[in-house]
């Protein structure tokens, strides 16, 4: 029987974009397709650097006057400067919402595809995290809301536990696993989670993301990996003899997320040289439900 586990999500922020041109002004800067939100609730979604590096990652969820974004409490902020400098006359309010919301997660133990569903509260938007099945529903819980009633027949757990979850499904996460400003799309799996659109059109940074897509040339990627004991948090590097090949992420005991260079690694496999953190040996663990490999790790879904 399983158990649906919910946590609250403080480092979470909100910021509400109202207005009839507000999926307009996102579809024109964000790397997924605004249209999907026609036929489901939320989508994920980045705003890119002209070099085609990630700067924001946020869900962009379906209101009836506009969106909600949900992303890092600390790039709301910038985020809502960003989007002020590209609405120019686009009839769209943007404003700092997180106030008005409690951002929670709810998943099922044992992990399994679409579960985590809860009975919501009027004014409480949900959606299921559209960047992988198993990782449960997100709630933005209005004040209005008596979302306390959410709660029942829930188990409480915290972001360590999430976070141990994520890990085993596989899914990277801003700040955690990859860096904002410095990571591609395809590094942070944003081709495997649906998290942006190879034909919806232009968009900031788009002509680098397409060459990485259709040159098949993404060799660095957010992999699960397991050690042969407690890896150390922190992000550490990661070796193979005297090469480092990639940086450790998030950690839940034995099993992280790592950045690799997925080519380096086949090439030391192939020697025999295992990869390491200190005296601790790594395996890569790669999931069943990306499209790339250890021999071809820039092979990727088109959505």
């Amino acid at each position: 029987m399983s158990t649906v586990k919910i946590a609250l999500m403080p480092a979470r922020g909100v910021i509400r974009v109202n207005g009839p041109d507000a999926r307009k002004l996102l579809q024109g800067i964000a790397t997924n397709d605004m249209n999907k939100l026609d036929g489901q609730a939320a989508v994920h979604s980045g705003i890119l650097s002209p070099q085609g590096k990630i700067l924001f990652d946020f869900f962009v969820v379906a209101t009836h006057d506009g969106v909600l974004l949900e992303t890092g409490k600390a790039a709301v902020a910038p985020l809502r400067q960003r989007l002020e400098m590209y609405r120019l006359r686009s009839k769209a309010e943007i404003s700092d919402a997180s106030a008005d919301f409690t951002v929670t997660v709810s998943w099922s133990e044992p992990v399994q595809p679409g579960g985590g569903k809860i009975d919501h509260s009027e004014d409480t938007f949900a959606f299921a995290d559209p960047r992988h099945p198993a990782l449960g529903e997100r709630h933005l819980a209005s004040l209005t809301s008596n979302w306390h009633k959410d709660l029942a027949g829930t188990e409480a757990a915290t972001l360590v536990d999430y976070d141990a979850m994520r890990i085993a499904v596989g899914v990277p996460e801003a700040g955690s696993d990859f860096e904002l400003g410095d990571t591609f799309p395809h590094e942070a799996l944003y081709d495997q989670t649906g998290s942006v659109s190879f034909t919806k059109g232009c968009y900031v940074g788009q002509e680098i993301v397409s060459r990485v897509q259709h040159r098949g040339t993404a060799r660095k990627r957010v992999v699960p990996v397991v050690g042969t004991a407690p890896l150390p948090a922190g992000g550490a590097d990661i070796t193979a003899g005297d090469v480092t090949i990639g940086r450790l992420g998030s950690v839940a005991g034995s099993r992280g997320l790592a950045l690799l260079r997925l080519d380096r690694v086949a090439e030391f496999q192939a020697k025999g040289v295992t990869p390491q953190i200190g005296e601790i040996s790594l395996s890569v663990d790669i999931p069943d439900w990306v499209t790339f490999s250890l021999d071809q790790p820039g092979t990727s879904a088109a959505p």
